[in-house]
């Protein structure tokens, strides 16, 4: 090597070194690697862990012996202002012969050999290539397990904070519910992560967990709520009973003044539910049960008597509406009667007699509406030539 190019190699070898020891400081104060650091780990994860230090222990041993190559290196430049010929071929073997020497492993006995295994040497080049390639298996290693912790423990987190809310809630209710099991599976999830991120397969199992205990939790927050608003609740409760006493009222009312002029199947006789949700109310009154039962029994109530309510009107005024079907009917039948005077029709015997039975059929009490209206729609067809 000329003078220029050993002092151009020797000050981009000491960069490379300065570079490499940073490269691994970031690696040891890396907060998954701090953490792997003496952690309790079990099965695919404990091997792949096991090799990455293994690894590692190669790559400080190439690193050291690399950095007392340069530093060999720095003296012999040191040695002199102006460097000599036997300097420049000391710099020349140093820095780009096979200068790094890697000494044999000492291997169990039982994987021992009579004959003496060699000590390896190697470039420059060649010890930095083998660093980078066990320094990308140890990488590599961390970013397996970082990517499963980052995906699964903020969800365990989540869900260890809906258990505990939960617990919260209860304090508050008086009430406890029988979650341990729930709590135990949640530690062993937990457990399995940590100590296995890469052979944990607790995807499914946290999923139907999350949603157990995020129902588990709105439930509870809902019975907090009821218990707080169930004074209050009951008499707007109460209050929606009266209005389905009106309602259903209504709806037998218009059912007495429709039948008579209606003729009105069995089933159109309106049905009460006001009793039985009344029932249900003082029932509800009397529990023992948990909170979050009646919490959902009250909603269901508030539900079911909203219902009842708008039934009972929808009957009663379906009712009045058959009342203006026929209405309907006989004022279609007159504009037909106008329409037969028109065309000469009035005096037909055939028509005349369309005419009086549909006649007889609307004025009738009770009124069949169905055989009244096919009655109207003869008599239609029959002025219209067949034709509507």
């Amino acid at each position: 090597m000329s003078r220029e190019g050993a002092e151009h190699a020797l000050r981009a070898r000491a960069d490379e070194r300065d570079r490499i020891s940073g490269d691994l400081l970031d690696l040891e104060s890396h907060t998954t690697y701090q953490l792997l650091k003496g952690a309790s780990l079990r099965g695919a994860t404990e091997r792949r862990w096991a090799a990455a230090q293994e690894s590692l222990a190669g790559l400080w041993s190439l690193y050291d012996a690399y950095r007392a190559v340069l530093r060999d290196a720095e003296q012999v430049r040191a040695a002199r202002t102006r460097m000599g010929a036997d300097q420049l071929a000391r710099l020349t073997e140093l820095l780009v012969g096979t200068s790094v020497v890697v000494r044999a492993a000492t291997k169990p006995v039982e994987q021992r050999s009579l004959i003496p295994q060699a000590d390896q040497r190697l470039t420059l080049d060649e010890t930095v290539a083998r660093m980078d390639a066990a320094f990308r298996e140890v990488t590599a290693t961390l970013n397996d397990i970082d990517a499963v912790w980052n995906a699964v423990l903020p969800r365990l987190d989540g869900t260890d904070a809906d258990l505990r809310r939960i617990r919260e809630l209860e304090r508050e209710l008086g009430e406890a519910a029988d979650l341990g099991g729930q709590e135990a599976e949640l530690k062993r999830l937990r457990a399995t992560v940590v100590e296995d991120p890469l052979g944990a397969a607790v995807e499914q199992d946290l999923d139907r967990l999350a949603r157990l205990l995020a129902g588990a939790r709105a439930e509870a927050e809902l019975a907090v709520v009821v218990k707080g608003e169930y004074a209050r609740r009951r008499e707007d409760l109460v209050a929606a009973l009266d209005r389905v006493r009106a309602a259903e009222s209504e709806a037998r009312l218009a059912h007495g003044a429709v039948v008579v002029k209606i003729a009105l199947p069995p089933q159109a006789q309106p049905r009460s539910r006001v009793d039985a949700l009344a029932a249900g109310l003082d029932a509800l009154d009397a529990s023992a049960d948990a909170w979050v039962l009646r919490a959902k029994r009250l909603s269901a109530l508030e539900g079911e008597a909203r219902q009842a309510a708008e039934q009972a009107q929808a009957i009663a005024k379906a009712l009045y509406g058959l009342v203006g079907r026929r209405d309907e009917l006989r004022g279609r039948l007159g504009a037909c009667q106008v329409m037969a005077v028109r065309k000469g029709l009035a005096e037909d015997p055939a028509t005349s007699e369309l005419y009086e039975r549909a006649r007889v059929l609307l004025w009738s009490a009770p009124c069949d509406l169905t055989t009244a209206a096919a009655a109207v729609e003869n008599y239609q067809r029959a002025i219209h030539g067949g034709k509507r």
